[in-house]
């Protein structure tokens, strides 16, 4: 699947073609992936339109970049033998050219479903780990907010946010998600943000403050946020889903008086600059995923023609989980 336009705000169909190619042979260091699930993510967005500082723009007629889990089939790499799985950046398409650089987990012998890998064994489970636990700094008796609540990362949130000891409340966009977040992902309350003004679902949802705020939208919702949040609270920046675009720069609120008076810690949060971290953390989420002690939801769909209407469904919270696309 090659990107074909460059988009403004969110990708559509037109913005891609499918395009076929020869497999052409590899060379020392490499080895080809049979690619299984493709990974729809909310980054893709920047990705496909300016890029950010940690990942450019994809060039146009190139393929769409995309974590993906798959097969290694062919290998010309001693430490990546055929039968081997791996996650990495293998793009939207049925087979990839990878060397080591391009693959953030490998294992012989999958220990879960292997659409996992790409969802709470992936990015989604471990940015939920890893930004709770470094930036957010969960003890007994916070209180949680966590924005997009019912998603890939937000439900892993929630879970291991009350595993602490917190008590957990999420925002969704709809009312079936904020019911989900309290019967399957351990939330003690969720509100649907659209249910009425930002002022008034959150005077109701945390009538005490907040001291962690897990947040992917920005906008209106941090703001608000930011003028609840108690003495000393963290803010764990992971997103920005409600911002349109960029370019030109939105102009908010000014919050510099909250975090200085609040004494606040509002960290971001990249992912990839956590690798070295991914193996402990798998380890840990493989641990309570087996135990039962972590729930999660996948909406999969067939076919890599899905793939753009997927990206578009995501950010309207059609969604049902984690996105994945099956080429199985």
């Amino acid at each position: 699947m090659l990107l074909v336009n460059r988009p403004v705000g969110i990708p559509q169909p037109g913005d891609f073609a499918v395009d076929e190619a020869v497999l052409e042979p590899i060379h020392d260091g490499q080895f080809r992936v049979r690619n299984l699930f493709l990974s729809v993510d909310p980054a893709q967005r920047g990705w496909a339109n300016e890029g950010s500082n940690y990942a450019p723009a994809v060039p146009l007629g190139s393929v769409m970049r995309s974590l993906a889990v798959g097969r290694i089939i062919e290998s010309r790499h001693a430490d990546f033998p055929i039968g081997g799985h791996v996650y990495g950046w293998l793009g939207w398409q049925h087979y990839a050219v990878a060397t080591p650089q391009d693959i953030l987990s490998h294992f012989a012998e999958p220990v879960a479903p292997l659409s996992c890998y790409a969802g709470i064994l992936g990015i989604n489970g471990l940015t939920a780990h890893l930004a709770l636990n470094g930036i957010g700094r969960p003890r007994v008796g916070d209180t949680v907010l966590v924005s997009t609540a019912a998603g890939a990362v937000g439900s892993v949130v929630g879970q291991l946010a009350r595993s602490r000891g917190c008590e957990v409340v999420g925002l969704t966009g709809d009312d079936d998600k904020a019911q989900l977040c309290q019967t399957r992902f351990g939330y003690h309350r969720a509100a649907n943000y659209k249910a009425g003004t930002i002022d008034t679902v959150l005077d109701t949802a945390v009538p005490e403050g907040v001291d962690v705020f897990f947040d992917s939208v920005g906008g209106e919702i941090l703001d608000a946020t930011l003028r609840r949040m108690r003495t000393g609270g963290r803010i764990v920046q992971c997103g920005t889903a409600s911002i349109a675009t960029w370019s030109p720069d939105p102009i908010g609120l000014r919050n510099e008086r909250e975090v200085l008076t609040r004494r606040l810690s509002w960290g971001g949060f990249v992912i990839f600059d956590h690798v070295v971290e991914f193996p402990g953390a798998i380890a840990e989420l493989a641990v309570a995923l087996r135990s039962g002690a972590l729930a999660y939801d996948e909406d999969i769909r067939a076919g890599l023609d899905r793939a753009p209407g997927a990206l578009i469904d995501l950010y309207a919270g059609r969604n049902r989980g984690k996105v994945l696309i099956s080429l199985g």
